[in-house]
């Protein structure tokens, strides 16, 4: 089973995601994070990792890892690829 990943659940840089694509599909009451969504730090648009769920046509991210552009303090390792590194404790997600 796999984690789904959600609004303000941790990346490995430290920053959190901002869920920008859903804003009516919830998990422990924290929006579910689809493909493209940002982290604090500015930029950081996650992959979606998961191959077969939706929200709202939007492939769901997962906390498989799931990988994500470099966000705008790139250079700086790691924020440079600001992959997934939490998620839900009990809501689980395919992959």
């Amino acid at each position: 089973m796999v984690a789904i990943h959600r609004h303000s659940d941790a990346r490995v840089c430290g920053a959190s995601t901002v869920v920008t694509g859903n804003s009516t599909v919830f998990a422990n009451d924290l929006l579910v994070s689809v493909d493209g969504d940002p982290n604090s730090h500015g930029g950081g648009a996650l992959s979606a990792g998961s191959n077969n769920v939706y929200c709202h046509s939007i492939l769901v991210v997962n906390h498989t890892p799931d990988g994500a552009a470099p966000d705008a303090l790139c250079p700086l390792v790691p924020h440079c690829a600001p992959a997934t590194a939490g998620g839900s404790p009990n809501v689980f997600v395919g992959d």
